[in-house]
């Protein structure tokens, strides 16, 4: 059978323009090398617990429209992300509010004082371009803050000190001066009731799929069976690599059921400190409230990527930007295959981001 679109990767991003190529009557193939659909967002229930299986996904968006979207496909809860940190056995709220700064300064009482202790501490930044990741965050936060919840669990994150990670990957860091533990400014937050597994199944009927398929196992093939390619898997491999190899960061996750009903009492809490390897352990009941008599926990594990292994961020640096643009540049001569989603177009976006893009996409080329 020869199809309007093949999509390769089952994906929210994916997932979005072949919901809209259905609705407008269009044969729609998805393949996916996974032996699921949902990409990064799948969840698998365990235990009548929903498991963020590639790590937490909370939905937060300002634009009405995603929000309903969203909602059109499963029920929302109430659920607020209000993160912790854990340094070395101390708990502070995040993001950097009040509650965080009156517990790193016992003299700071005040959201003034406050204010004032972080100018201070960011004054030896002043009229200095940062150079690095660790200027940038001294000049916005100071030194403490800095030190306590950002210097450890960034490195563990990139795989790199901070003084080596360029300074625009923290263009910003939240401060509030008030008591407010909503990590989000968003207007719309929650978990879908029920995971994220189902919103793709509804988003994605009436396509046909196929899973456990490799794309590169016989890539003319599937290049050759719709007039549309839409691609989320990474763009160098797509192209062998030509120009070299772009650089993801990976992760891998050690998830362990528990014979308790709390572990920790919050849904994620962050591990700032070096010495420990994870930069966070995720209890799943709590993004829907569970009361379960068992909890099912998740630490999640930064790693190098090397070929084979599941890339999840784009490392933006310049020398990875130059590089990316050389393949987009391959990629804009052609007009069959359309790279998409973050591995695509090497880039991070959350969810609401993903889905906006997919729209303008899906307006371009479905008629």
């Amino acid at each position: 059978m020869h199809y309007d679109y093949l999509f390769v990767g089952a994906g929210l991003f994916n997932a979005t323009i072949a919901n809209a190529a259905i609705r407008a009557g269009k044969k729609c193939l998805v393949i996916e090398q996974r032996g699921h659909i949902g990409g990064n967002i799948y969840t698998e229930n365990i235990d009548n617990i929903n498991v963020h299986k590639y790590g937490a996904h909370i939905f937060h968006t300002d634009n009405k429209e995603v929000w309903e979207y969203v909602n059109s496909f499963a029920e929302f809860n109430r659920y607020t992300n209000c993160p912790v940190a854990n340094y070395k056995g101390q708990f502070y709220n995040l993001p950097f509010n009040m509650n965080t700064f009156t517990k790193i300064w016992n003299d700071v009482k005040t959201p003034e004082e406050a204010r004032n202790r972080i100018q201070e501490q960011a004054n030896v930044m002043l009229n200095k371009t940062p150079k690095n990741l660790e200027e940038q965050a001294i000049s916005l936060v100071g030194r403490d803050i800095y030190e306590l919840l950002i210097k450890g669990y960034t490195e563990k994150q990139w795989g790199k000190k901070c003084k080596e990670l360029p300074p625009e990957i923290i263009k910003r860091l939240p401060v509030r001066l008030t008591f407010d533990n909503n990590y989000f400014n968003d207007k719309y937050q929650g978990i879908p009731i029920g995971g994220y597994t189902q919103i793709i199944e509804k988003m994605l009927n009436g396509c046909d799929i196929q899973l456990n398929t490799d794309f590169f196992e016989d890539k003319e093939k599937w290049l050759n069976i719709a007039d549309k390619v839409i691609y989320t898997g990474t763009i160098d491999k797509f192209y062998d690599y030509q120009f070299g190899e772009l650089e993801y960061r990976s992760l891998r996750f050690e998830t362990e059921k528990l014979n308790i009903a709390n572990f920790q009492g919050n849904a994620v809490i962050n591990y700032t400190e070096a010495e420990i390897p994870y930069t966070r352990i995720i209890e799943h009941k709590h993004f829907e409230f569970g009361s379960q008599p068992t909890t099912i926990i998740t630490r999640e594990y930064p790693a190098t990527w090397k070929q084979g292994d599941e890339p999840y961020y784009a490392v933006n640096d310049e020398k990875n930007t130059k590089l990316y643009e050389k393949y987009r540049t391959l990629a804009d001569k052609q007009d069959k295959v359309i790279f998409g989603g973050r591995l695509g177009m090497y880039k991070y976006f959350d969810m609401d981001d993903t889905i906006i893009a997919a729209w303008n996409l899906a307006k371009n080329i479905i008629k």
